[in-house]
């Protein structure tokens, strides 16, 4: 094992990687629940779009940690459901079974990018300070979600976002911070689900003490949940292809390759996972298993699969290598039955990890040249827009674009490459398509 997944090599160790795999599993697993809920409006059943959130997320997880040997988890992606929910099925009004087609077919063209290596041309097409400034803007972006879910900030119609209530919630919140940072600070191993665990026993007596408002924070919802295969092999392959679906397709294609590239160059720079030409490892590997995720979340009745941003968690508690992405893998299967365990950690225990982890992905900002004006602005344009935006793909897309502009009318447009250029093309057609 330790041959083959280069454990010791890469400066880790056994219990080291099964930390990191819980606690990128602790941090990633709300997608069980949260993926049937957006799922489910269109008309397809939650327990069926659970059972298929857990198959997606096992085996393309077991497959980023087998075959491409990185610490990376592989789930539905939170985005890319909603645009499948709400722009695709209730927006554009196609069927269910017609959009899990359209998953399918970018699926296999994913593979074919991939598999002519097509898409590895472009992570290499993306200039290398935009690569440090995606990598922060993605640190940001986790750090609003935490904060988020702490109910750290929330939404003001006068201000657009404030400071939410002290309450005993946030409380729990903050002294689960306070005590995951301080565990980290002081380099425990495990600090950070040691801090998860932490902040989910304080959690635990706020719904006794404080009234039925706390008491949501943990809700017991049973213990066993039979897995519902109906929504495997639903998908419609036929229909899928026609003209009016060609759009939809494309924008599976795009947006789920930017938030996955993104992904793997974000948490590459920042954990230094990078090869002897200093790009992400195995990124052939991982870009290939991204395409297979996609592809069975088709059939299998669920949106994309992507690389989760929230493997940043297990990276930063130690994982270097596939093996992390394996023991995550794992503990996704059981819950095809033990779903509403997952009730038991409240979103405000695994709220410290992700914010700290903001700390961990924003690293590789300080090698951006600042006073390098062509570079700063475009490499600022996407860092804020990430999180601004709230999406990943939004921020590298006006990154690109903002670069392509700025060095082309600073007299050094030697630094977009060809390839980039082809990138941009496809960015304004996703613009004007969307």
């Amino acid at each position: 094992m330790d041959s083959y997944f280069g454990i010791r090599k890469n400066g880790s160790s056994l219990l080291t990687e099964v930390i990191a795999g819980v606690s990128s599993f602790l941090a990633t697993s709300y997608i069980i629940v949260v993926n049937p809920s957006v799922l489910s409006q269109t008309g397809m059943p939650f327990t069926g779009v659970l059972t298929a959130t857990v198959i997606v997320s096992f085996f393309s997880s077991l497959m980023m940690g087998f075959y491409a040997r990185n610490p990376i988890l592989v789930a539905p992606g939170m985005g890319l459901n909603a645009f499948f929910t709400f722009s695709v099925v209730l927006g554009m009004k196609v069927s269910w079974q017609i959009a899990l087609g359209a998953v399918f077919w970018s699926g296999i063209v994913f593979f074919l990018l991939s598999i002519f290596n097509i898409r590895t041309y472009i992570v290499r097409a993306i200039p290398r300070p935009l690569r440090y400034a995606v990598s922060a803007g993605i640190g940001l972006f986790i750090t609003l979600i935490g904060l988020s879910n702490a109910r750290f900030i929330v939404s003001n119609p006068a201000t657009l976002v404030s400071m939410g209530s002290i309450t005993p919630a946030l409380l729990t919140f903050i002294a689960g911070l306070l005590v995951t940072a301080i565990l980290v600070i002081k380099n425990v191993k495990g600090g950070i689900l040691i801090g998860i665990l932490f902040t989910t026993l304080a959690a635990y007596p706020i719904g006794r003490w404080w009234g039925a408002d706390s008491s949501t924070l943990i809700a017991w919802k049973g213990l066993f949940a039979a897995p519902d295969f109906s929504l495997l092999f639903q998908l419609d392959l036929v229909n899928s292809l026609t003209w009016a679906v060609v759009p939809v397709i494309f924008a599976f294609v795009f947006t789920d390759m930017f938030d996955s590239l993104s992904t793997f160059v974000g948490i590459a720079e920042a954990a230094n996972l990078l090869d002897d030409q200093r790009e992400p490892l195995n990124i052939k590997r991982s870009l290939l298993t991204d395409a297979f995720s996609t592809t069975l979340a088709g059939l299998v009745g669920s949106s994309p699969g992507t690389a989760y941003i929230e493997s940043a968690v297990g990276v930063e508690a130690g994982g270097r290598t596939g093996f992390t992405a394996v023991v995550a893998a794992l503990l996704f299967l059981p819950f095809l039955f033990l779903a509403p365990l997952l009730s038991i950690v409240p979103s405000i225990a695994t709220a410290p990890a992700v914010v700290l982890v903001g700390v961990f992905m924003i690293r590789p900002v300080v090698k951006i040249d600042w006073m390098k004006l062509d570079d700063a602005i475009p490499c600022f344009i996407a860092m804020v827009l990430i999180p601004f935006t709230y999406s990943i793909t939004h921020g590298i897309t006006w990154g690109f674009l903002s670069w392509t502009v700025l060095k082309f009318a600073s007299g050094k447009g030697k630094d977009v490459s060809p390839a980039l250029l082809v990138i941009d093309v496809f960015i304004i057609i996703s613009l004007l398509i969307g």
